[in-house]
């Protein structure tokens, strides 16, 4: 699992960095500011998985999950800490369900 860096959104603009997804997941910041911009350059969906951390009552809260069409984009977020943020680490597991053509940037607005 490789760790994205985050980029900040400022008032003199971002060119935002894409990093390949890992074939293994990512890792990312969390905080009610911070997004995923997820792109895939594939013909077929994307399914992008955020490994969710909090429980309710003792029961595990379902990771959510997004589809990302071919050919298409989606931004995710914003990554709230509360619900994704790993106890061991402090980083927000994401998992893809094919990581042949998509790139991801870690953003902060």
């Amino acid at each position: 699992m490789a760790t994205l860096a985050t980029q900040t959104v400022a008032l003199g603009g971002l060119n935002p960095t894409y990093a390949a997804a890992a074939g293994g997941g990512d890792k990312c910041e969390v905080g009610d500011r911070n997004f995923l911009h997820i792109k895939n350059g594939s013909a077929s969906s994307v399914t992008v998985t955020l490994t969710a951390t909090a429980s309710v009552r003792g029961q595990a809260v379902t990771s959510p999950t997004v589809a990302v069409p071919a050919s298409g984009e989606r931004l995710i977020g914003p990554l709230s800490p509360d619900l994704l943020q790993s106890p061991t680490d402090g980083l927000c597991a994401v998992e893809y369900s094919s990581a042949t053509t998509v790139t991801v940037a870690s953003l902060r607005i």
